[in-house]
């Protein structure tokens, strides 16, 4: 467990329109220091906004520095929040032994139909270093807490992680997730029953992993982790028929923040649209931080913050280093 001091968040304040400040960290894992991979949807039965995690063991010993046990055998993580600005962590996510592994990753929670679907990372096993195969899993569940087996997805590789799926407007389904046989990039299928997938090719021209795919202002955006900041891509064609995409200059968060727990390149995103506003969820490493200095372990940590994404003329920008006033406002009704 990490000390109580790690757990003191920075006070949210509230502001003349009545939302308030997200601290910063937005959420900090109490158990292993190590969230990542974030994955936020609204649970309206219980009217709370529901966030699951990659729960990385940052704290774990290591032998050396190429020993990355520490990113295997991780559980997710859940946190809810009444208001998306004060998180409670939930413990981890219940999900059957039957169908998963040792080590889980990366979850993409969405919900079609009035049932929910996430879409989760698997490696078979703890590992020492990165060669190991890796695959996606579907379950579902009728209350994001007692989850039921699905299917393993065959997307024509042994080495493939982090899905994000989208209801397309004209029916069927999009995946967006990385083939790591294919130079890491990242690649689309398509299903009208979110069982049998047709995969196409890359859709990006560099590597990169944990896609996030979302509607907003009258487009379709992806954003990906290019490990040096986060890639932006744009679609203008509202059904994504076909592969028009645009990719926008440069990465956005890219310049390490000023603020505490801020200091690194932003990571594998989520976005939370909410009306006309947008917001995006990113993991932090803290090798930037005063800590790492005595003990360089400390970048394994990583905390998730939240900003505010701006878009003029179909370029999306985002100023970490503003205060991020969060007003969250629940969907007038579930996904298709």
């Amino acid at each position: 467990m990490i000390g109580a001091s790690l757990l003191l968040l920075a006070a949210a304040t509230t502001t003349a329109s009545g939302a308030e400040v997200a601290p910063k960290p937005l959420f900090r894992d109490p158990v292993h220091d190590g969230a990542a991979d974030p994955s936020t949807v609204y649970d309206p039965a219980t009217r709370e906004w529901v966030m699951f995690y990659t729960n990385r063991r940052a704290d774990l010993p290591m032998e050396d520095e190429k020993d990355v046990r520490w990113v295997h055998g991780t559980a997710i993580g859940t946190a809810r929040s009444k208001d998306g600005v004060h998180w409670r962590y939930g413990g981890t996510a219940r999900l059957p032994a039957s169908c998963t592994g040792e080590t889980l990753w990366a979850p993409d929670i969405e919900r079609f139909n009035g049932q929910w679907h996430m879409w989760l990372t698997v490696v078979p096993g703890v590992f020492r270093d990165w060669n190991a195969p890796r695959f996606i899993v579907h379950l579902t569940s009728n209350d994001l807490k007692s989850w039921t087996c699905g299917e393993r997805l065959d997307l024509g590789s042994d080495r493939v992680i982090d899905a994000s799926v989208i209801a397309l407007p004209k029916g069927g389904y999009r995946l967006f997730f990385n083939d790591e046989r294919m130079g890491k990039a990242i690649r689309t299928a398509d299903s009208t029953d979110l069982i049998h997938w047709s995969v196409k090719d890359r859709l990006t021209t560099t590597p990169g992993e944990g896609p996030k795919a979302f509607r907003w202002k009258g487009r379709w955006w992806l954003v990906s982790d290019a490990w040096k900041g986060l890639l932006v891509m744009r679609s203008d064609v509202d059904d994504l028929g076909g592969e028009h995409w645009t990719t926008q200059p440069g990465h956005i968060l890219a310049t390490p923040g000023q603020a505490p727990t801020d200091r690194a390149k932003g990571q594998h995103p989520d976005v939370i649209v909410s009306g006309d506003r947008a917001y995006i969820v990113y993991f932090v490493h803290q090798g930037g931080e005063d800590e790492a200095k005595a003990n360089p372990d400390w970048n394994r940590r990583s905390v998730l913050q939240i900003a505010e994404l701006k878009e003029k003329d179909g370029v999306i920008t985002v100023d970490r280093d503003s205060p991020t006033h969060v007003r969250l406002t629940p969907p007038k009704e579930a996904r298709r």
